[in-house]
């Protein structure tokens, strides 16, 4: 799109919520539109405010525009990283695209493997997490990052990237009565925010919390209940009882009066797809529940859905990860908490199955120095795996600080020590980043845009500034979501404390119809990449999974999946 004068040409992707308010206050300023979209309020409101304009907007965008009287390029993305945007920079010059296939095979874009990305991806599963990628010479802009490119002196390229969006929230102090209904109503516009649409809207069901209060509020305001419009749902069930949330689905359905669509992910499909799946998103991924998203997706494009909302992004600032339990506790023993570090150990027992030993000893580990943790978390992970990933290669190139230790450090984010920190963490420099690029390209494979509601800013940095008091409280995880929802939410969803997510059953499959073709897997990644790994680790890795030895993790799909992924995209070291 370009301005009227020609001075301003932009390339966006993706929805600005609140445009409709920003060009009303745009036309305030004397500014004309001459069409209803948001992409031309994006582009005014750029000329108006330059880049002041990003703080304005409530949305996920990845968008160039470029100064034609100025000679300059700007490009911006959201806050979160909810759309990409890559980019490659070289003598010649810097070229942009939302997929690294775009530009691969441009000067500066090798094909060679990042080894301490992969090593990242490899060891603890992320990825997403710094401004790399796992192509050597490919980058990325990162969420709430913009970048400005001129041609300086000499006739060389000049780039400056910069952050725009702050990664730090104030800390609120509320009652639980009181962030509950804040909570409620910060969630509340943001989903009417969110079904602004000119077609279809559905949302993904899992029958947890997250995506239930999506379904549970839309079917609100859709007045869904009272004869208005009934939203589809679309949810991925199986008939292991491991990962089987389908009463849970079924009572939200009921519940919110709308009309339900259920896939079966089928274990043969897992390797029939697995080429494409990578293809479409041009970096390996973590576990087979991106197949089963895949599925959903696919599903939603078949019923002519369009716009689909999703409940990704509530974990991460809200502690949702059984993972902050450990930082809880051990702020209950700093504070000498003692009845209710009881309670919790009794309520873990009793919710997630989990021995009381064992909960004592992972509870021990944040209490101990930083260094200490983080030598024993080696040690542990060298003893029980094998030290599979124990090879030179990796001892020489790959990256010893830890994929989360590094994000926050390259965000400059505070180290992680408490669950303050780690929903930090996860929420600007891990996690979250890497769940957003396994939607977005999911759900663009098949032509469906996927929208994230509890990623509002104002909602994010609402549940970010929350204390621990509103997120944890005994075997109770995303509590002032489930204050917040009571009465929206069917109480038998809301005092869920199970998480299961887009799960797959993966052990029952890995041992079972997979079992052959994830042996396969194995050898063809050792193959082709023979000293990335330490083939003897591997093996024996593999052998006590699929043996049953110890349990089945997502470390052997993250194995296959490399192969997968240098195959296809024909990756060497």
């Amino acid at each position: 799109m370009l301005t009227p004068d020609a001075r301003y040409a932009m390339v966006y992707n993706g929805e600005i919520y609140n445009y409709i308010e920003l060009r009303n206050e745009l036309r305030s300023r004397g500014e004309v539109f001459h069409t209803d979209s948001d992409s031309e309020v994006l582009l005014r409101a750029y000329a108006v405010w330059r880049e002041g304009a990003l703080e304005r907007l409530r949305g996920m965008f990845a968008v160039i525009i470029w100064d034609n009287r100025e000679q300059t390029m700007f490009a911006a993305r959201d806050r979160f990283g909810i759309k990409p945007l890559y980019f490659v920079e070289n003598n010649s010059g810097i070229a942009f695209a939302s997929e690294i296939k775009q530009v691969l095979g441009l000067p500066g874009s090798s094909g060679l493997m990042n080894i301490a990305r992969v090593h990242d991806f490899l060891a603890s599963g992320i990825s997403d997490h710094t401004a790399e990628t796992m192509f050597d010479g490919v980058r990325q802009l990162r969420g709430g990052e913009y970048v400005v490119a001129a041609i300086g002196p000499a006739n060389r390229l000049v780039t400056s990237i910069r952050r725009w969006y702050a990664n730090m929230a104030p800390i609120i102090d509320l009652s639980e009565v009181d962030a509950g209904e804040r909570f409620r109503a910060a969630l509340s516009e943001s989903v009417r925010l969110h079904l602004r649409s000119d077609v279809r809207v559905g949302s993904c069901l899992s029958g947890g919390l997250d995506s239930s209060s999506i379904v549970s509020l839309m079917s609100e305001f859709m007045g869904s209940k009272s004869g208005g419009p009934r939203a589809t749902t679309v949810s991925a069930c199986y008939t292991e009882k491991s990962v089987d949330e389908k009463p849970f689905m079924e009572t939200v359905v009921a519940h919110a009066n709308v009309d339900p669509l259920y896939v079966y992910p089928r274990a043969e499909d897992v390797f029939q797809t697995a080429s494409d799946l990578t293809w479409h998103q041009d970096e390996p991924f973590g576990s087979t529940s991106i197949f089963a998203q895949w599925c959903v997706f696919k599903a939603a494009r078949e019923a002519g859905i369009k716009v689909m909302l999703d409940g990704q992004g509530a974990d991460e600032p809200l502690a949702g990860y059984h993972s902050s339990f450990p930082y809880y506790t051990a702020n209950l023993i700093k504070q000498r908490q003692f009845g209710m570090l009881l309670r919790t150990i009794r309520e873990r027992k009793r919710y997630h199955g989990l021995p009381i030993g064992s909960q004592l000893q992972s509870y021990a580990i944040p209490l101990l120095p930083a260094g200490m943790q983080q030598q024993l978390r080696r040690l542990r992970e060298r003893a029980v795996h094998h030290d599979w990933l124990g090879s030179e290669l990796i001892k020489k190139r790959g990256n010893p600080k830890g994929a989360r230790a590094l994000a926050s450090e390259l965000l400059d984010l505070p180290e992680i020590v408490d669950m303050r920190t780690l929903c930090l963490s996860q929420t600007y420099a891990s996690n979250l980043q890497m769940l957003l690029h396994w939607e977005d390209r999911n759900s663009m494979a098949h032509s469906v845009e996927a929208r994230v509601p509890f990623l509002d800013h104002p909602l994010v940095e609402f549940m970010l500034g929350l204390g621990n008091s509103h997120k944890v409280v005994g075997g109770d995880t995303k509590r002032v979501l489930r204050v917040g929802m009571t009465g929206i939410l069917p109480e038998a969803v809301r005092q869920r404390r199970d998480k299961l997510g887009f799960s797959t059953p993966e052990q029952e499959w890995f041992r079972g119809p997979l079992r052959g073709l994830m042996q396969d897997g194995i050898e063809a990644s050792l193959r082709r990449y023979p000293d990335l790994m330490n083939a003897t680790g591997v093996r024996a890795l593999a052998s006590d999974m699929l043996e049953g030895r110890r349990p089945v993790d997502f470390t052997l799909w993250r194995i296959v999946n490399l192969g997968i992924w240098g195959e296809r995209f024909g990756v060497t070291l």
